[in-house]
């Protein structure tokens, strides 16, 4: 006779209703730790975080700036490079040829500063197109595609790293310049706006660098590339030797050279102009004007033609 027969009808009942019980407890248990939709109970886990597209945005460009902050901390000769050929600049133009440059109505080392901190800051743009470049070849875009985020986390956080790089250099720029003579003649406020216009436009400069880095076949190519846009910008221009003194041809480019506004605009701010008279051109009456059309410019249109390429480097 088998166990249950054994048993009598009182014994019986009892044991039917301990297992209608036990059912009715897993039940309720399964019900309990899975919550409907949009609702929540009591001892599961809780809901996942809801994050909006621009905390995502935020996150991910953080994130990657984070991680470009650690490869200079890794690299400081990176830094030390980028650093030494502005001093070399200043110490060579100031020291050497200052004496056979005259600049009409300024001493030649306040007048050449200010040209210095804006090849400082173009030239740093440098560093987000041969990092992209750098980047591609060695297949760290890859590993970023495979990851869950924003495409244009990888460019905001390069261009993000060298803002950084940039401020650091023109500490070391303006202390070096403070060394060999050179002083601020405005107020405060007048100088920090400086300060900020040409670390605005060194920033707008590098997603220019940057389109140039995905642009390229090697990283080998982008220094070469970089110069034949980098050395006209920046000589033929009004950063070491007054416009006026130039050729016609070269003097209309000058004029008109973003780089020349963006000194002009700094020697303004920093009180550096001397009593020479300001050529009767726009972009040289209007400066800090211009140099804020530039930026906002430069970032409407390279900031969304670097993503489109960034986008289709992905996709291959």
């Amino acid at each position: 006779m088998s166990p249950r027969h054994a048993m009598g009808p009182t014994e019986a009942t009892s044991a039917d209703t301990s297992a209608d019980a036990r059912a009715d407890t897993r039940e309720t248990a399964s019900t309990d730790t899975i919550p409907a939709r949009g609702e929540s109970h009591v001892g599961t886990l809780p809901p996942l975080p809801s994050w909006n597209p621009l905390s995502l945005w935020y996150s991910d460009g953080w994130t990657v700036t984070k991680r470009n902050l650690i490869k200079i901390k890794r690299s400081p000769d990176m830094l030390v490079f980028a650093v030494i050929q502005p001093i070399m600049f200043v110490l060579l133009f100031s020291q050497v040829y200052g004496g056979a440059i005259a600049v009409e109505g300024s001493d030649y080392t306040q007048f050449l500063m200010a040209g210095i901190f804006a090849q400082t800051v173009v030239f740093g743009a440098t560093f987000s197109g041969a990092a992209m470049a750098l980047d591609l070849k060695e297949g760290i875009i890859d590993r970023f595609r495979s990851l869950p985020m924003n495409a244009s986390a990888v460019l905001i956080g390069r261009t993000n790293g060298d803002l950084v790089l940039n401020t650091i250099s023109m500490v070391i720029m303006m202390a070096t310049g403070l060394a060999v003579g050179w002083r601020v003649n405005t107020s405060p406020v007048e100088f920090l706006a400086g300060v900020g216009l040409l670390l605005l436009f060194g920033y707008a400069f590098s997603w220019v660098m940057a389109l140039l880095g995905m642009s390229v076949k090697s990283p080998e190519v982008i220094n070469n590339a970089s110069f034949l846009i980098l050395f006209p910008l920046t000589f033929v221009s009004n950063a070491f030797v007054p416009s006026e003194t130039l050729p016609v041809a070269l003097r209309t480019f000058a004029e008109w050279n973003p780089v020349s506004s963006l000194v002009q605009a700094v020697r303004q701010l920093f009180g550096n102009l001397g009593t020479a008279p300001v050529p009767d051109i726009w972009t040289m009456q209007n400066p800090i004007l211009t140099v804020l059309i530039g930026i906002t410019v430069m970032l409407l249109v390279f900031v969304p033609l670097c993503i489109r390429k960034f986008a289709s480097i992905s996709s291959r």
